[in-house]
């Protein structure tokens, strides 16, 4: 057990059994006294507690110190991550008023495979075959969703499915991909020192990427100016990129990423932008979390650039469909073609991939629902 190992141990005794606990995925502490904790999607309050406020601070002060990520009133919040690989995130006074607020988003100690996400009803076998054929032709996949819908863990089941022999550059504001794949190249970005020196962003990250011959550059969250260079990178050769964004919906998402794009300290057009944007964006996969906890792929959505008046265009490809609920309040439905074809068909056939158009083909939806009830007789006819 390393120094950080032990000291974590020490300073979060109060939720150690959570973090040991691999049915809790997340641990939420507002205020020394308020912890929360989700399992198995469902989030509920435990009766454990640090001594004080002191204590939490402490704690939080402790990790940061050992990261090299500072926190203070001045810089009053942490990003980073356990020895575990769990990612940690912390605000302290006087902005967190409930007194240090942390959020434990737990590493899965499992290695996640396409057939974990089609076991648990996540997607179904046709749309993870369809999506392995995007990853085969190198489109373009942006990864949307909600906090803690999925997407890192869908991210890393994409970029370990690409082919072997292809270099995969991985840039992240906090490292938190785990790809298995033979050759991966793992940057962080930094925050500055306590002298405001040696700043990292992701855009540092995405633009010295591209100078160490990526076959596909993937950005773990894009949230910032960043955005335009990853737009950009899509655009000159690096298809096959790949990135995760918060939204709520495919046409949403292509928004947020221009509303991101246009963060950067450049003068770019936003025609131009929305012009290199919907070029650049070929799939999206979006995910949500399901009134019974569970987390599904909702929609796997092409984009087809811009209409005559330069709005985005997109089509569904798959779509959830839920059919009911179960006696135990599980969601049922699965995720069906919509009858839509992919605007890469024959390049699908071209490549003789084992895909043929009829897979496309809307199904006919059985919701099991009960029949209507009948109208009573009408005894004085």
């Amino acid at each position: 057990m390393s120094v950080f190992d032990s000291s974590v141990q020490v300073f979060l005794a109060p939720v150690l059994p959570f973090l040991k606990d691999d049915s809790v995925t997340e641990i939420m502490i507002n205020g020394p006294a308020n912890i929360f904790i989700e399992r198995k999607g469902f989030v509920e309050k435990v009766d454990v507690k640090f001594e004080d406020e002191g204590a939490l601070v402490a704690a939080v002060r402790n990790i940061s110190q050992f990261v090299g990520r500072p926190i203070d009133e001045e810089r009053p919040f942490l990003d980073a991550r356990l020895p575990d690989g769990s990612r940690i995130h912390a605000v302290v006074p006087p902005v967190a008023k409930n007194g240090t607020t942390v959020a434990i988003r737990k590493f899965s100690k499992t290695k996640l495979e396409m057939k974990d996400l089609i076991t648990k009803g996540a997607l179904t076998v046709d749309a993870a075959r369809f999506i392995d054929v995007c990853l085969y032709l190198k489109k373009n996949i942006i990864v949307s969703g909600g906090t803690g819908s999925g997407k890192t863990t869908i991210l890393n089941i994409l970029a370990s499915r690409c082919q072997p022999n292809q270099r995969i550059l991985v840039l992240e504001d906090s490292s938190e991909l785990k790809i298995h794949n033979a050759h991966v190249v793992y940057f962080e970005a930094r925050p500055a020192d306590e002298h405001g020196k040696g700043l990292v962003t992701l855009r540092d990250l995405v633009k010295s990427s591209l100078r160490l011959r990526p076959d596909r550059v993937i950005v773990g969250e894009v949230r910032g100016g960043e955005a335009m260079d990853l737009i950009s990178s899509m655009n000159t050769g690096h298809s096959g990129s790949m990135g995760t964004v918060h939204s709520n919906n495919p046409k949403e998402c292509l928004t947020r990423l221009e509303t991101l794009a246009m963060m950067n300290e450049t003068d770019v057009p936003i025609q131009a932008v929305r012009s290199q944007e919907a070029s650049a964006i070929n799939i999206m996969l979006q995910l949500s979390r399901m009134q019974d906890g569970s987390r599904k792929l909702t929609h796997i959505s092409e984009g087809l650039g811009m209409d005559l008046h330069g709005n985005y265009q997109v089509q569904d490809i798959y779509l959830f469909e839920q059919t009911g609920r179960d006696k135990e309040g599980k969601v049922l439905g699965s995720l069906n073609p919509t009858g839509n074809l992919p605007s890469f068909i024959k390049e699908m056939e071209v490549n003789q991939l084992p895909f043929p158009r009829e897979m496309f083909a809307k199904k006919l939806i059985n919701t099991n629902s009960p029949p209507p009830p009948t109208k009573p007789e009408n005894k004085a006819a």
